[in-house]
């Protein structure tokens, strides 16, 4: 069977986002749905997957919310479920910055549709910043992009602090995995005064998907939060696994290396993890082989993605 997968998010006022989120829970439940939610008073974020009628009637569920009705999910099919549960989570921010009264919708940059990113992005008047963390950014970016080399969205306000001059009087475009950072980050600068101010709209997975490799701009491949790892244009699979250990992604030449084990480590955790928790993670990989083996899953399989700040959609 066809699994149908969708990343989406909206920001919205919430009144009662705990009534929401159960609400929501029971609705993924009973409609087989896994993956995760966030819910928090500005909105909702997060990334399922189910069988296609199963979404259609999930997503109807959250278009009938406050303030939701013009959701627009990112869709993508896989041949297996990219998810082993579901987990719908009440949150403080549906992307953490953790800055307050930050409302994309009180005040937003400019929407930048996919059709004219390139042309904004070549103009040498143009600032352009990745706003994605740093694990993310060395997976693909676009060419000539400022890597902040956050490790957290919650470092972006430093960030701007200390590079005000850099982008003082400048055009600054910034884009994000499906958008959602994008737009907090539009409202952070123009609380902050910065006034031509310009993001992608539906963020490099809608650009992936509507621009012709041909005429890209983007360079590698994109970071998703489901067991794809990393997609390409089209958004077709990418050459990328994910460490069980550090739950970071991995290129072939990571996977080449000596201090890569499948399921146990990478050359980005190995020096950090001791002898015996690589011996637990062995074990851990090897009961998930043999789950698999056996067509079941397994319950202490890791999920792609940390529980961190970064946005599934």
């Amino acid at each position: 069977m066809t699994i149908r997968i969708a990343a989406l998010y909206r920001f919205a006022r919430f009144d009662d986002p705990a009534a929401i989120r159960a609400h929501l829970h029971a609705a993924a439940e009973a409609a087989g749905i896994r993956g995760t939610l966030l819910v928090a008073g500005e909105g909702i974020n997060g990334t399922i997957a189910g069988a296609p009628e199963a979404i259609d009637r999930m997503l109807a569920t959250i278009r009938a919310l406050p303030g939701c009705a013009g959701l627009q999910p990112k869709f993508a099919v896989a041949e297996a479920m990219p998810f082993h549960r579901l987990k719908v989570r009440l949150k403080r921010e549906i992307v953490t910055m953790g800055v307050a009264d930050i409302d994309p919708l009180d005040e937003v940059g400019t929407y930048v549709a996919p059709a004219d990113w390139n042309a904004l992005i070549d103009d040498p008047e143009t600032v352009v910043i990745d706003t994605r963390n740093d694990y993310e950014v060395a997976v693909g970016s676009f060419v000539g992009a400022v890597d902040p080399e956050t490790a957290s969205f919650r470092d972006f306000p430093a960030w701007v602090a200390a590079n005000r001059d850099r982008l003082a009087g400048r055009r600054v475009a910034m884009f994000c995995t499906g958008g959602i950072r994008c737009e907090k980050a539009t409202a952070y600068l123009k609380r902050e005064g910065f006034d031509d101010v310009h993001h992608l709209d539906g963020g490099i997975l809608r650009y992936l998907e509507d621009m012709p490799a041909e005429d890209s701009r983007w360079q590698g491949e994109c970071f998703v939060f489901d067991e794809r790892v990393a997609v390409g244009h089209g958004l077709a699979p990418g050459s990328h696994a994910l460490c069980r250990a550090c739950r970071m992604p991995v290129s072939a030449a990571d996977r080449a290396s000596p201090l890569h084990e499948e399921g146990v480590s990478c050359p980005r955790c190995h020096a950090t993890r001791s002898e015996e928790q690589r011996a637990g993670y062995a074990e851990r990989h090897r009961q998930a082989q043999l789950a698999a083996e056996r067509g079941q899953a397994h319950v202490g399989a890791v999920q792609p993605g940390r529980a961190r700040d970064d946005d599934p959609a």
